[in-house]
């Protein structure tokens, strides 16, 4: 369980992808042979890996990091805020910086722990794999080498809610749903965050749709653990 006193400690995040590439005919064909071999599971006999390919942006290997949102608890004069802030653009080396300075300068402490809505299948191994991509050395919080399961300083909300049961995927918007965690409407879903940001070139709508939820998981794991939920007027952006 998570006490009151102990949100301080914990930073909240998500992430959106997309392909490397915007379309098919810029991956080079040494790449489109191996995502050929990546996805023939996922795509059996219904589509071609060109067809398949603006579903790129979930590997790690074929697609990179267009936004990384985070949240984080903070008290102020007796009242309790969450302060959202994204890094986002086309230069994904930039975004993974800056990143990782902020876990290296605020969070990076045995009792800092980071939080993210599948985050353990996804958003960390993702951020890990493209800073070793991007020749970026791991901070100590995503540098899970030779560690014991208890002793990596990761939460994840989906894995919570399993319980014990592995074979069990509730995705955040039904949680949030469910659990009555107010949530503005979302004009977009991770489906579409590709067409959004090479086509329309709209990066602030995927920034916004990341920080939502970047501010549900923060609620979620408000709600596990029977603390009153955070307030619209005590959600700052900075």
């Amino acid at each position: 369980m998570i006490s009151k006193n102990t949100l301080q400690n914990i930073l909240f995040l998500d992430i959106e992808t997309v392909p490397q590439h915007e379309d098919w005919s810029d991956v080079s064909k040494e790449m489109q042979t191996f995502y050929e071999l990546k996805t023939q599971y996922q795509r059996k006999e219904e589509f071609t890996a060109e067809e398949f390919y603006h579903r790129a942006g979930i590997w790690a290997e074929f697609g990179k990091i267009v936004c990384i949102s985070v949240a984080y608890f903070v008290e102020k004069n007796g009242n309790t805020q969450l302060r959202v802030t994204s890094y986002a653009g086309n230069d994904e080396r930039k975004i993974l910086l800056d990143f990782k300075q902020l876990i290296n300068k605020h969070f990076n402490t045995q009792k800092h722990l980071l939080c993210a809505h599948n985050g353990k299948e996804f958003d960390f191994p993702y951020i890990a794999r493209r800073m070793i991509i991007n020749e970026i050395l791991l901070p100590k919080k995503l540098n899970l080498f030779g560690k014991k399961p208890w002793e990596i300083q990761h939460l994840d909300t989906m894995d919570l809610w399993k319980f014990g049961d592995y074979k069990h995927f509730t995705s955040l918007k039904l949680l949030t749903h469910i659990l009555g965690i107010p949530s503005p409407k979302q004009d977009i879903d991770g489906s579409e965050v590709a067409n959004v940001y090479y086509k329309q070139k709209n990066l602030p709508r995927i920034v916004e749709y990341c920080e939502r939820d970047t501010v549900a998981v923060a609620q979620l794991l408000l709600k596990f653990n029977n603390i009153p939920l955070i307030k619209n007027e005590n959600i700052v952006k900075v």
